[in-house]
């Protein structure tokens, strides 16, 4: 019996220091639990929503031109280097015109030749219409005349037209900038010959850096919030401490499909430079400001989580968390608009488990 009763003790006080043990770890894991998370107040402000890209720095539509030219030849002269600025007009090259100039003589010749067969096909009129009247000269013979003075002024006409064409290939020779800008390729070298028959071919290629735009590729997920007049900011890898302030001004309706991601291009005019000069194919990271809620509820975004396809934040109510299902809006970098679930001045936990 004694036996008995010495064992019957040894069990209530195991299970007694098992209960303590459990207590303890309990609490101990609660306030550990407790001072995993912190609290933030549900307030109002404003909020404005953005939207991240990465683009790259382009010319606009024509302002890269590639000059060439439309005559075949030599190039005895270049008068440019990659890296010159031009101006629309300036010379930049230069090919034989030698055999140009032949044609362009030959072409006078002949209109000085054509000139004096119409002189003498006027004389020839005027003296048979003076026959004509006296009855010498017979009404055929008068329009054969007739016939050859204007034989001779389309002559004439056409000799006229030979020696302009003459002079516009003449001036081919001279190969001269369309546009102001900086050189950025020279394609031939003097010396070379150049035969120009189905394209062009190309001696420099000019580009206006004042006319560059970005591009910027912004995901399928996004792309419906984004429109012409939005606000935008970049940055690019030369210039990391700079913001640059642009525009958009169009979206492409094509798709760019990469690795299975789909962006769409959309085209951001560059605003005020701030001095710095900016290169086609610079990359850059983009920040497109879409529109700014005023004075609605927020909390921080960290204190919202999904849950089976639900939004959800823990309610804090004298240190007990209660988990409560919320609506949200819109969202910018730290703080997410609550539409409906939570009043203002309530208590939300962050970090919890």
């Amino acid at each position: 019996m004694k036996r008995f009763l010495i064992i019957a003790a040894l069990v209530v006080l195991i299970a007694v220091v098992g209960w303590l043990a459990l207590e303890r770890y309990s609490q101990e894991r609660d306030n550990a639990s407790n001072s995993a998370w912190t609290e933030a107040e549900v307030t109002r402000r404003d909020i404005s929503s953005s939207i991240r890209a990465t683009g790259i720095i382009k010319p606009m539509v024509g302002a890269e031109v590639r000059v060439g030219s439309r005559v075949s030849g030599v190039v005895t002269r270049l008068h440019t280097n990659v890296g010159d600025e031009v101006s629309p007009g300036q010379l930049l090259a230069e090919l034989d015109s030698t055999e140009l100039q032949a044609r362009l003589d030959q072409a006078v010749a002949a209109l000085e030749r054509s000139r004096a067969e119409l002189e003498l096909a006027g004389s020839e009129l005027r003296r048979k219409k003076q026959l004509s009247q006296s009855g010498v000269v017979s009404p055929t013979d008068l329009e054969l005349a007739e016939n050859a003075f204007r034989v001779a002024e389309l002559r004439v006409e056409e000799a006229e037209a030979n020696v302009e064409y003459a002079q516009t290939q003449l001036g081919y020779a001279q190969i001269s900038a369309p546009i102001a800008g900086v050189v950025a390729s020279v394609s031939t070298q003097e010396g070379e010959t150049v035969t120009a028959s189905f394209t062009t071919p190309t001696f420099v290629t000019i580009m206006d850096l004042d006319r560059l735009e970005l591009r910027a590729h912004v995901d399928e997920t996004d792309i419906g919030r984004v429109s012409q007049g939005q606000r935008a900011q970049f940055t690019v890898d030369t210039y990391p401490e700079t913001d640059f302030e642009g525009t958009v001004t169009s979206i492409y309706p094509d798709a760019v499909i990469e690795s299975t991601v789909v962006n769409y291009i959309t085209i951001i005019s560059i605003g005020d430079r701030q001095g710095k000069t900016l290169r086609p194919e610079m990359t850059a990271n983009v920040t497109l400001f879409l529109e700014t809620r005023e004075d609605v509820l927020t909390v921080p975004r960290k204190a919202i989580r999904r849950d089976q396809g639900s939004y959800v934040v823990m309610v804090v109510h004298d240190g007990t968390l209660e988990e409560r299902e919320v609506r949200i809006g819109w969202r910018d970098n730290n703080f997410t608009e609550i539409v409906k679930g939570l009043e203002e001045g309530e208590t939300v936990a962050i970090g919890t488990p």
